[in-house]
């Protein structure tokens, strides 16, 4: 006789006795290290309580908004001027149509781990949802310092520009009396794509900062290596890049220097000018990377703003995002090897948005690893469209096969919300479905103090050690 389980129980995604045993003796209490995730510093700072359940929920999150729009919704309970609550309902009545899609294990995690609420969120149970979640955010128990002690989380590593005063991060360090470590993280994409319109204006308020004018390409790798120091010294130890693919192209500083001076002269530049210029400053990063000792992420492989009126309307990152079909492997490799040739390849990440490309990445990462450092070229986890189930089996899959699954720095929230934080278990519990699966088929030996280590290191261990938290 067929048993149905409960939905979201204790044991949920945990299919044999050897996954439970992994999920609740092992990996279940260890901390969290989120190190990629786009919290605001400023609400960490004043240890913000929110107004209602959509505040903290709704407002910034195209993942919600892209299954509503999908669902009928109109825009004007997405981004518009729809009430808080109106939006709320719209959602609630959006989430039964969820089914399969992460979202609705999403959200049922948050409203479990966070609040305590068991029930499922639809058109019937929204009132009581909002009004009980909303009541409890307003107290100072669910503060964003108590929701981050509430994850068991260890340390938060924001993304910020080099235009970025860092000034909250400086004041949390001065504070000195919250347990959790918030870090800033370096990111430097708009100094790279030459072609943005704005390109010369974002020049000019770095110059401003840096307290000299940016005329020259040496002007420009001296301010980003002195707004570097400078995010060193608030406890950096990451940049991350955010591209369509790697540039890698022949390129010497003195063409890179030509071909900024015709972008501040308003000249037209070739795709080729572009390419040439792109290439070399990422290579300039990767070898300042190296130089501090930092780890280089990269997210690859983003197709962005495809609907042009909403992006005029509504603004970029407003959910009209898409995975992208760029060749990867060429590129890449020829990036890696030239720093890699001067041993200058600093600890690296690779994510892919297009699952096609899993096995490409992690091969990849096989022809930098020299055993310098254990794992010290990474497949990073499932990233965006990818951070749900099928693609994290995947990701974890095609590194196993190819790789050092036993190295993995594990996961991350990719985040602007202080609710995402249960990511960290959906990844835990699918990490430990899968070795408990091989256990129970025999595949790998039934030593759970050893495979439990492993998982352990993979959850916490392996990235506190990495970053050098």
């Amino acid at each position: 006789m067929l048993v149905t389980k409960t939905f979201l129980d204790e044991d949920f995604l945990l299919q044999t006795d050897s996954a439970r045993t992994l999920y609740h003796e092992f990996a279940k209490q260890m901390p969290i290290i989120d190190y990629h995730n786009h919290l605001p510093p400023d609400q960490i700072v004043a240890d913000k309580t929110f107004e209602n359940l959509t505040q903290i929920w709704l407002y910034g999150d195209h993942y919600k908004w892209r299954a509503m729009r999908t669902n009928g919704i109109n825009e004007n309970y997405c981004t518009g001027a729809a009430t808080d609550y109106e939006k709320f309902e719209k959602w609630a009545e959006t989430v039964p149509y969820t089914l399969r899609n992460p979202l609705y294990h999403w959200t049922h995690l948050e409203l479990q781990r966070y609040f305590d609420v068991h029930e499922v969120l639809s058109p019937k149970s929204a009132r009581r949802i909002y009004d009980e979640c909303s009541e409890k955010l307003r107290t100072p128990d669910y503060s964003v310092r108590n929701l981050l002690r509430k994850m068991n989380v260890e340390v938060v590593c924001t993304t910020d520009d080099p235009l970025d005063t860092l000034e909250y991060h400086q004041q949390l360090a001065t504070e000195g009396t919250f347990e959790v470590q918030m870090r800033p993280a370096f990111r430097p994409d708009k100094f790279i794509l030459i072609g943005n319109a704005n390109f010369a204006t974002y020049l000019q308020k770095l110059g401003t900062i840096v307290g000299f004018e940016i005329n020259r390409y040496d002007d420009l790798t001296k301010a980003l290596r002195a707004r570097a120091d400078f995010f060193a010294s608030l406890g950096c130890k990451l940049s991350d890049h955010g591209l369509e693919q790697i540039y890698a192209a022949d390129f010497t500083p003195e063409a890179a220097d030509s071909i900024l001076q015709k972008a501040l002269a308003g000249q037209t530049l070739s795709q080729n000018d572009i390419l040439v210029y792109q290439s070399a400053i990422l290579h300039f990063l990767g070898t300042m990377y190296h130089e501090l000792g930092w780890t280089q992420q990269f997210h690859l492989g983003a197709l962005r703003n495809n609907n042009a009126r909403a992006l005029r309307l509504l603004g970029p990152d407003t959910g009209w995002d898409s995975i992208g079909d760029w060749s990867q492997a060429m590129a890449l490799s020829k990036f890696l090897g030239r720093l890699d040739e001067y041993d200058q390849l600093a600890k690296t990440i690779i994510y892919n948005l297009n699952p096609a490309d899993n096995e490409v990445i992690a091969t990849m990462i096989g022809n930098f690893n020299d055993g310098s450092i254990a794992g010290k070229v990474q497949f990073g986890s499932g990233w965006w469209f990818l951070d749900q189930k099928d693609g994290m089996e995947k990701q974890i899959t095609a590194l196993s096969n190819m790789g050092l699954l036993s190295r993995f720095v594990g996961m991350l929230t990719d985040s602007r919300s202080f609710l995402s934080f249960p990511r960290h278990e959906y990844f835990r519990r699918i990490l430990c479905n899968m070795f408990g699966n091989d256990i129970e088929n025999g595949e790998i030996p039934s030593d759970m103090e050893w495979v439990g280590q492993v998982v352990q290191n993979i959850c916490y261990n392996n990235a506190k050690q990495y970053f050098g938290f």
